[in-house]
């Protein structure tokens, strides 16, 4: 019998917390500033939707628990170091992410700085130490999350991002930030799941690409929207961040409805994607839902 979706996606939450404890340093280990601060920001906050992702991938290509443990829990850290990083004062100076103050408030900027760069080293460390999968995949696996975090992905959305305040950017210009700023990452969170189960053909790839593609612009979409739309309570992040920097966003650009309509042509097209694979990406289908109708 088929666990029902919300039971599955809380026991990989529940999952990756416990391992994500086990995987970074301990309070107690010097430096103690630094490693406190590790684990309050990447411990008990997020929806965690790149490792339902990785999980729902590798379920589809029956891949090795612990590898999943190991390759969700180097994902997320790889996110988490971007949203310290990105909260600092010199880039989107927020106060608030996951529902508390940011790493910078709580602790320091330079704190915050280091935070972020241990977190990436950490996450190559135990992605490294997978040893249960090829070791010519792995190194595929380690090479694709490097790219997803450098400046051909989440690091150039970055500072696309930052280079674009007050500038009037074409739809076509704003799609190519978000997919390296957001998508990147999404991508890398199904195709490591995949390739943490098996080798994959040129036309699983193909299908898994454009599965990513769509879900990681409707994720920005709904992010948008969001941004528009709710409180900072409900988002636990602070809202209308964006118009107040004056960056461009669907939103500015095509307005609420047309942004609503576009997430769900994405929700519709990530479906779509899946079809290679029959009922068995149904977990896939379901995070695509997930995304585009989420309310935070």
């Amino acid at each position: 019998m088929t666990v029902p979706f919300e039971q599955w996606m809380k026991s990989v939450q529940a999952t990756v917390e416990e391992a994500l404890g086990g995987y970074l340093p301990a309070a107690n280990a010097v430096p103690l500033k630094l490693h406190d601060a590790m684990r309050y920001t990447a411990l008990g906050g997020g929806k965690r939707v790149r490792p339902l992702l990785l999980y729902a991938a590798g379920d589809l290509f029956g891949a090795d628990a612990g590898t999943l443990a190991r390759a969700a829990c180097a994902l997320e850290m790889i996110h988490v170091y971007s949203l310290v990083h990105d909260d600092m004062p010199c880039m989107d100076d927020d106060a608030l992410r996951r529902g508390k103050p940011t790493v910078h408030v709580a602790y320091d900027e330079a704190t915050a700085l280091l935070v972020g760069d241990a977190l990436q080293a950490q996450a190559f460390m135990v992605l490294a130490e997978a040893d249960a999968v090829a070791p010519a995949r792995l190194v595929g696996m380690l090479r694709l999350l490097a790219h997803a975090a450098g400046s051909g992905g989440m690091c150039g959305g970055q500072a696309i991002d930052l280079d674009s305040v007050g500038l009037m950017l074409t739809l076509e210009q704003l799609e190519q930030m978000h997919q390296l700023k957001t998508g990147a990452l999404l991508r890398a969170a199904v195709v490591l799941g995949a390739l943490a189960g098996a080798d994959l053909s040129a036309e699983q790839i193909k299908a898994l690409d454009t599965y990513s593609k769509a879900v990681g612009l409707a994720f920005q979409v709904v992010d948008d929207v969001l941004d528009a739309t709710a409180d900072s309570a409900t988002l636990g992040k602070t809202a209308g961040k964006d118009a107040a920097a004056n960056k461009p966003t669907y939103v500015s650009i095509l307005g609420l409805e047309q942004s609503r309509a576009l997430a769900e042509k994405l929700r519709c097209d990530a479906h779509e994607a899946l079809a290679p694979f029959g009922d068995k990406a149904c977990r896939l289908r379901q995070l695509a839902d997930l995304i585009v109708q989420r309310k935070a």
